[in-house]
């Protein structure tokens, strides 16, 4: 008899500023199982990328994350959230202004929540940023995925990252 692997498929959601390049970081992990792009975080039910670019929906861009626990931990995709954007700045990364590109982590569990806390607190205490984490730490709200256009972004089109110069 062949036992097919019945491991657990769980959800990690961060916001780190533009999704696409982001994205693109956490398809690069062992483990990492599935990602899409959209937004979260907002009052507006459905919102389209032009409506988040208003800064009125209150959404940010994030990346939801499908992962196998038993391959890949979540503090490996909390290192790599905080590795790929600057969690000191707010509402702003590179050249992109706005509550949108906000720094953000929305948690799936309580277990996700304690463990993303941490992790800032260290962060912090490690000395490596002059100036305060400003990183949101709230529950997972609804995903509104984002147009097909955005999903794999850099990907398609055969970008290794974005420049935020």
């Amino acid at each position: 008899m062949i036992m097919e692997n019945q491991s657990t498929i769980e959800k990690a959601t961060f916001g780190a500023g533009c999704f696409w390049g982001v994205e693109a970081a956490f398809r690069q992990i062992p483990g990492v199982k599935a990602t899409a792009v959209g937004y979260m975080g907002g009052a507006t039910q459905n919102p389209t990328y032009q409506d988040v670019c208003t800064d009125e929906t209150g959404h940010a861009e994030v990346v939801e994350v499908q992962y196998d626990p038993s391959l890949v931990s979540y503090d490996v995709l909390l290192n790599t959230f905080w590795e790929n954007h600057n969690p000191t700045t707010l509402n702003r990364q590179g050249p992109d202004v706005g509550s949108q590109y906000r720094s953000a982590i929305f948690f799936h569990s309580p277990e996700q929540e304690g463990v993303a806390k941490v992790s800032k607190e260290k962060l912090q205490a490690s000395g490596k940023f002059s100036k305060p984490i400003v990183t949101e730490i709230s529950p997972a709200k609804d995903f509104y995925r984002a147009e097909e256009y955005h999903q794999q972004y850099l990907e398609k089109r055969g970008l290794s990252h974005c420049s935020l110069a």
